[in-house]
């Protein structure tokens, strides 16, 4: 049974950052809200962590960086998944397509690919490579190889992609493999393109067949014209943080209670045993909800 913090939230998953290198520039990157990342932890480490997982009872796991998939040493890590703990993975999908299928052989579900446009202008606009390409093969290897369902997260931005939400529902229609997320754009620094997504998603919501609420931050799931459709939007909905569930591991080995806040990190580098227990139990009782 899942560990649970003092509000009463179970932590039943864990979101462990492999690195904060990636291939491409994103302008709107948040780095999973590292501030100045030291050098990746280890395989041992790594591990370690993975087996402490195990022993509180988090059930699953998902990888991600910067670009996971830079790390030479991926296919051992996801070998190093216990049994009992599913993985999944968060990749831009540019260097999936040759590697889909030993991913899936050393033990990986699922992937979530980011993608933010369908057009290569655009594309290259937000992420400074035209990779789209790459990317779009890597979405088909990754079906081939059985790791699905996909999610294609579609981070929206004001004035540059608004007008492609269309695109992304037809890319997703009527396949059982794929599932669109609209994610709000975490704006941790300064980048100027947030966008609302309170009238599309009302938008969506009036027009679809069905409406499912999920466990996880009680998102809603929208069943729209063929697609499955799911909004992120952690900065202003308090559901996101009521029904919570997850705990955060730095590229660097430090666990981090909230992805918005970096104040109250928990190093466990070098740690294993009754003591990385023993700090893992720490850091879940740091949580809170950051929007109540």
């Amino acid at each position: 049974m899942a560990v649970r913090d003092n509000f009463q939230r179970p932590v039943s998953n864990i979101r462990i950052s492999l690195n904060s290198g990636c291939n491409l520039k994103c302008i709107y990157c948040h780095r999973e809200g590292e501030c100045k990342p030291e050098n990746p932890m280890s395989i041992d480490d790594i591990r370690e962590i993975l087996l402490a997982s195990e022993r509180l009872g988090i059930r699953s796991v998902k990888f991600t960086g910067g670009e996971p998939l830079l790390r030479k040493d991926i296919l051992d890590i996801f070998r190093s998944v216990p049994a009992g703990i599913e993985s999944s993975m968060t990749t831009n999908g540019t260097l999936l397509g040759p590697m889909a299928m030993d991913l899936y052989k050393a033990g990986l579900s699922r992937v979530n690919i980011s993608l933010d446009s369908l057009r290569h202008e655009t594309y290259k606009k937000i992420t400074g490579v035209d990779s789209l390409d790459d990317a779009l093969a890597g979405i088909e290897a990754a079906k081939a190889a059985g790791l699905v369902p996909i999610k294609i997260n579609m981070v929206l931005l004001k004035g540059i992609n608004e007008d492609e939400i269309d695109d992304f529902i037809r890319l997703v229609a009527n396949d059982r493999h794929m599932i669109l997320q609209i994610i709000e754009l975490m704006d941790l620094g300064d980048c100027p393109y947030h966008a609302d997504l309170s009238d599309l998603e009302d938008h969506i919501a009036a027009s679809s067949k069905r409406v499912i609420t999920r466990r996880m931050h009680h998102r809603k799931k929208y069943c729209y014209s063929g697609a499955e459709i799911e909004f992120v939007r952690p900065f202003h909905n308090s559901e996101f943080c009521k029904h919570c569930n997850r705990l955060r591991v730095t590229s660097d080995g430090k666990l981090k209670p909230c992805l918005l806040r970096s104040d109250n990190l928990v190093d466990i580098r070098g740690k294993k045993g009754e003591e990385l227990d023993a700090l893992f139990k720490q850091a879940i009782g740091l949580r809170e909800p950051y929007n109540s």
